[in-house]
């Protein structure tokens, strides 16, 4: 069969549980639905079921304000979604309904969910997806925990990557601040090798999804963070997409394989959430973030839904041709004050996310270069 050239459109973090879901890919749903193949990550289980979170302890289903209410996976669907990550630290969330549900009403809505299943096994199969002649491989790991939401052979839950962490004194100071150490457990990474040496005869292009980083962190990578990337790629995937910092973060590349260490979130938080005069701590955290970031103060009325470092996010774009990656760029992103993803060209505000990402990209040392073609970012290795 000949292999036509197809687009892979990749987003990050996806959250349901606003009133109107579907609203909130109104302003990037036609352009989603141009990929041949469309992938994001799903951060909570959705069930009508009343179902109680032995993680956390409080009630889901349908009870407000940690309701995810079946239906609500519809909006993946109508955006343009056919792939769905449900390796997250959030998987347990809703408890054994909530992995069930999800996992049934996504292939009910055509969508294949990978990362996640009634099992171990079931949570490490791949998904293929075949379009135009070329099959695309999807395999996805958490690496952020917590354990309880892990598969295991007997138990529903995430496929996953044990990470330890270690503080070290290294100085002779009792009582100091630690270095911190971060690094896969061996048995951990020679499992999702395992999984990509055997899904590596069954696709033309292998992705790994990873759930993985810091909460808000768009600069840092823990060590462990490059471990795992660079041996997925050395097992055999052909890309690296990785969410969960709910931030965009350095884009880099090894031998010649591209890594998104964070693709950002793209349908973020309750929009509705702002701000209020009882944490003080987020306000002075905004107006920090937005000086860093903007070279000015943030307004009291200039205050957005998500922090400063969450408002850009990326899709990016894959091109493929005779089953290889041929082109990589990026859509530049703004979640606008009423929580939507909305799509920038080549101008002023696009050039904003353009800078944010050569800015954070420089700061952890990546090569990586961007340049605008036409209203897309071109991603080169150096």
């Amino acid at each position: 069969m000949v292999k036509k050239k197809l687009t892979l459109l990749a987003v990050g973090d996806n959250l349901l549980y606003m009133t109107n879901p579907e609203k909130m890919y109104a302003l990037c749903a036609p352009v989603l639905k141009t990929g041949d193949v469309v992938a994001g990550q799903l951060e909570t289980p959705c069930t009508d079921k009343p179902a109680v979170s032995p993680l956390w302890g409080w009630g889901m289903g349908t009870k407000p304000p940690h309701g995810y209410e079946l239906k609500r996976l519809g909006a993946l669907r109508s955006a343009g979604f056919n792939v769905i990550s449900m390796a997250g630290n959030k998987i347990w969330d809703a408890g054994v309904p909530g992995i069930e549900d999800t996992l049934t009403e996504l292939r009910k809505l055509q969508i294949a969910p990978v990362g996640a299943g009634m099992n171990l096994d079931e949570a490490r199969k791949p998904v293929v997806i075949e379009r135009k002649g070329t099959k695309i491989g999807f395999l996805a790991y958490n690496c952020v925990g917590p354990r309880e939401a892990w598969a295991n052979p007997l138990k529903p839950g995430c496929a996953w990557i044990r990470v330890l962490t270690t503080y070290e004194l290294d100085h002779m100071t009792p009582g100091g601040m630690p270095t911190i150490y971060t690094f896969a457990e061996t048995e951990s990474v020679k499992a999702m090798c395992d999984d990509i040496h055997n899904l590596r005869p069954q696709c033309d292009v292998l992705v790994v999804h990873f759930h993985k980083g810091l909460g808000m962190e768009h600069i840092k990578l823990a060590a462990y963070e490059q471990q795992v990337s660079y041996a997925a790629l050395e097992a055999g995937s052909d890309m690296i997409l990785a969410e969960h910092a709910h931030t965009l973060r350095g884009i880099e590349f090894y031998r010649g394989k591209p890594i998104f260490h964070g693709l950002g979130q793209f349908v973020p938080f309750d929009p509705d959430a702002k701000p209020t005069p009882g944490s003080p701590w987020l306000v002075e955290r905004q107006q920090k973030l937005f000086l860093e970031i903007f070279g000015q103060e943030l307004k009291e009325s200039e205050t957005w839904p998500v922090a400063p470092n969450s408002m850009f996010t990326i899709i990016a774009k894959c091109v493929i041709e005779k089953g290889k990656l041929s082109r990589l760029s990026f859509l530049p992103c703004l979640i606008n004050k009423q929580g939507q993803p909305e799509i920038l060209k080549h101008d002023d505000r696009g050039q904003q996310v353009f800078d944010y990402m050569g800015k954070i990209t420089a700061a952890v040392h990546f090569p990586t270069r961007y340049e605008w073609d036409g209203d897309e970012v071109l991603i080169h290795p150096e």
